[in-house]
């Protein structure tokens, strides 16, 4: 038994360090290749007019950021839609709460990837204080229903979790106290909530057991690997979605004639000063 239990440990301890042998070479090929199929399925989306609503989730610093700016950087902004709301207006908290939500879910030829979405009143807003345990638990009840009509209505729905150890969270939190690229990214809301631990998993659990409905399922990616985290996320997301090439004729540029019809004015262009 000892013998066996020895060479599990091995077994993991060589399978941890193969995991983490991911270059940025190798990310960087990978990431390409799903890149392509983005534009595959963006136009296919236009093509067919499909809807498409992508929600991520999780705790603060768990990468939701940079999984999106994975999906994102090489379609088209005005098909792929990001919407990451601010703290709602005082107008806005007299309304229904699905109301500020409800204008931003995909028309047809549209994805739109939710950077932190409804489930706002599940999460943050629940453990902060910002609304009622009556209100988070109707909150519970209702969506289920909420999603159950967007899925009717034609809108593919996705649903990501990311999952961060808090040895890894308070790593990537400390990383942007230092760092001038970064530090917009912490806000006093993520200091108010760093201690609250606990009370963040409670709430993501008792999420998960109301909300994890067949229409609208929830899927958790370990996000304590960035790189990895991407390339599944948007493997994943690509794999959810039966989509498919369309057949389009290859580009060809037509020919041109440069100072033909027209001849440039020597103009005096103000032209920057080459710093590098």
């Amino acid at each position: 038994m000892g013998k066996n239990k020895k060479k599990n440990k091995e077994i993991n301890k060589n399978n941890a360090e193969a995991k983490a042998k991911l270059s940025n070479k190798d990310y960087l090929s990978e990431l390409a290749k799903l890149h392509g199929e983005l534009v595959k399925l963006q136009q296919w989306v236009v093509h067919e007019g499909q809807k498409i609503c992508v929600v991520f989730e999780g705790r603060d610093g768990a990468g939701k950021g940079g999984v999106i700016k994975a999906i994102t950087e090489r379609v088209s902004p005005r098909i792929f839609r990001v919407v990451a709301l601010p703290a709602p207006t005082e107008r806005e908290k007299s309304q229904m709460y699905a109301q500020r939500y409800m204008p931003h879910l995909p028309a047809a030829g549209e994805v739109v990837i939710f950077d932190r979405s409804w489930y706002n009143r599940a999460g943050v807003e629940r453990v902060m204080g910002f609304c009622t345990e009556e209100q988070s638990q109707r909150f519970l009840e209702v969506v289920p229903a909420f999603e159950k009509i967007m899925v009717e209505s034609g809108i593919i729905l996705l649903k990501y979790w990311l999952e961060v150890s808090p040895e890894e969270q308070t790593r990537r939190l400390t990383a942007r106290i230092d760092d001038p690229r970064k530090i917009w990214k912490l806000s006093p809301m993520d200091l108010k909530s760093y201690d609250r631990w606990d009370d963040y998993t409670r709430a993501r659990d008792e999420m998960f057991a109301k909300t994890d409905v067949p229409w609208a399922s929830w899927h958790v990616a370990d996000s304590n690997d960035k790189k990895r985290a991407r390339l599944n996320i948007i493997s994943h997301l690509l794999g959810s979605i039966e989509y498919r090439e369309l057949d389009t004729e290859k580009v060809k540029l037509p020919k041109r004639k440069v100072g033909g019809k027209y001849r440039e004015k020597n103009y005096p262009f103000k032209f920057i000063h080459e710093k590098y």
